[in-house]
């Protein structure tokens, strides 16, 4: 069976990457962003441009997105010149952006009047992850699309997961962004304390990663943090959009996010001084002014 031609809308951090991916495993190409860079690039690699989402979606037989927010996705999708009229029926759209449940199920119930089959697929690993190809992709929609996208999956990610329905995926990735943000302010407050202490955070870091107290984003992203490097695998600001997805989600269905709450006005204060666009493991720094102190290592 042949492999089916691609449009991919979103070239940034993760977008980028992922394309590359999927030109190395022999796929042909369709792409399109606002910046022209990614583009310029990707083209030089193998891949066609196109100059307006429909034209992707006219090009393609799978389309993707990556995109930044909820709004993103419903422009791209369902605005002027969007996917929606260039796709054809049979076409499968997914959407690997991390939106609200809510509108992931509106895209997709848009696009099957159009004979279109969608997924909702966010991902977690970051741009380690996608860079890797090692993403966790997190799949809303029916069983036999899922299996019929899941070649395409397997090129750019390791842990692929059907959680149910459109809209289960962005479900199960507001959960993950909960656990994600939560094991960040976790890791900063220990360091804060310790700094405080007079205890060099890299002991610190060096301690809880042998013990109950290790966790992934302590061993990817504490020795970062300790160096005082903040640059981006995840912007702050896109974690702080995550969280606001999380606090609608949970008010919908009626459970309170006390903790994730608390966590969420943390990323706010991080956004009102300016450091949106710094890595979300940055959310230190607003301890660090609390305790007027850094983490930083001595050494």
């Amino acid at each position: 069976m042949s492999k089916p031609r691609i449009g991919f809308v979103g070239l940034g951090i993760m977008g980028r990457p992922m394309v590359k991916h999927l030109l190395d495993a022999g796929y042909e190409l369709v792409v399109h962003d606002l910046n022209r860079e990614p583009v310029q690039e990707l083209v030089s690699l193998g891949a066609e441009e196109a100059f307006s989402p429909k034209e992707v979606a006219q090009g393609g037989q799978v389309i993707i997105t990556m995109l930044p927010d909820s709004p993103d996705v419903q422009l791209v999708a369902l605005g002027r010149d969007g996917l929606i009229e260039g796709v054809s029926a049979g076409d499968i759209y997914v959407d690997m952006s991390t939106i609200a449940p809510s509108v992931a199920v509106e895209v997709a119930e848009a696009m099957a009047e159009k004979g279109v089959r969608c997924l909702d697929a966010p991902v977690s690993g970051g741009d380690v992850g996608a860079i890797n190809a090692t993403l966790s992709i997190m799949v809303g929609g029916e069983a036999d699309t899922f299996n019929d996208v899941m070649p395409i999956f397997e090129v750019m990610g390791k842990t692929i997961t059907l959680c149910g329905p459109n809209g289960a995926g962005q479900t199960v990735k507001a959960c993950n962004q909960i656990q994600v943000a939560l094991n960040i302010v976790g890791m900063a407050e220990a360091l804060v304390l310790g700094a405080k202490a007079g205890v060099d955070p890299a002991i610190v870091h060096q301690v809880l990663s042998g013990g109950y107290a290790q966790s992934r984003v302590s061993d990817v992203r504490g020795p970062r943090v300790i160096q005082g490097d903040f640059q981006p695998g995840f912007k702050a600001r896109f974690h702080f959009k995550d969280l606001n997805i999380i606090m609608k989600t949970g008010n919908d269905y009626g459970v309170p996010l006390p903790v994730t709450s608390l966590v969420h006005e943390l990323f706010a204060a991080m956004l009102a001084a300016g450091r949106g666009d710094m890595d979300h493991s940055g959310v230190v720094t607003v301890l660090e002014d609390l305790a007027k102190v850094q983490a930083r290592t001595k050494a």
